[in-house]
């Protein structure tokens, strides 16, 4: 009896590649339902089948089952729904038939709510980028040299800074660099947070943008405090 691609795509992608190696058609084949391997592939986590399938044997990356649903609505972690986005090209703004996009369904349904927040950070262009891409949007250096000419260490990744917010960050080890932020206590959470092991994660993330707007409600708070004593 063939062996059966999807349940080799669930529980065995190993022995899946030689099989697709010898019929590459199987990579772009749906069943009834129109659930296709690269379905299968994303929602089990094999991220090196996921990849081999799009990029090897080009399979297309939004493959749609009956309901119109991409595989992104199917992944259970936030790995596999990056490596469908940002490594494949999947858009995340597919809807489904019912009009929903994945992180839609995924935030109703409640299961996975990493992957529904990376989603909605993809939406709002939260997703985090580099200290040095956020440093030239705001037109400072994108690296640090020391006066021994030698370059600092890469930055850490941040999300974009809020317009109105001035924020020039190098590496953790040169305090000064961070001599723009608004206040010391706010530059001294912000290198808390960069010091974290979950920096990179997205409650890390969450956070950092909420120190920002937190920061951007206190300039704004105190400038409407000082207009009212000018007007008094």
């Amino acid at each position: 009896m063939p062996a059966n691609p999807f349940l080799l795509a669930a529980d065995n992608p190993a022995a899946l590649l030689p099989l697709l190696r010898e019929q590459p058609q199987l990579a772009s084949q749906q069943d009834e339902h129109g659930y296709s391997l690269v379905h299968a592939a994303a929602s089990y986590n094999h991220l090196d089948l996921l990849r081999a399938l799009v990029s090897d044997f080009g399979a297309p990356v939004d493959l749609r089952d009956e309901d119109r649903e991409t595989a992104l609505f199917v992944v259970e972690t936030v790995e596999a729904a990056r490596c469908l986005v940002e490594e494949l090209g999947l858009d995340p703004a597919i809807a489904g038939d019912e009009g929903k996009t994945a992180r839609q369904k995924i935030q109703e349904e409640g299961d996975f709510p990493l992957v529904a927040e990376y989603l909605a950070g993809l939406e709002q262009g939260s997703v985090a980028g580099t200290v040095n891409g956020a440093a030239a949007t705001n037109g400072t250096p994108s690296s640090t040299t020391t006066t021994t000419g030698e370059t600092s260490a890469p930055a850490m990744e941040l999300p974009p800074v809020p317009e109105g917010l001035a924020v020039t960050m190098g590496t953790m080890a040169e305090p000064q660099e961070v001599a723009d932020l608004p206040d010391p206590e706010f530059r001294r959470r912000i290198e808390q947070l960069a010091e974290r092991e979950d920096f990179h994660t997205p409650e890390g993330q969450a956070e950092l943008r909420r120190l920002v707007q937190d920061a951007i409600a206190g300039e704004d708070l105190a400038e409407d405090r000082n207009v009212r004593q000018r007007q008094e």
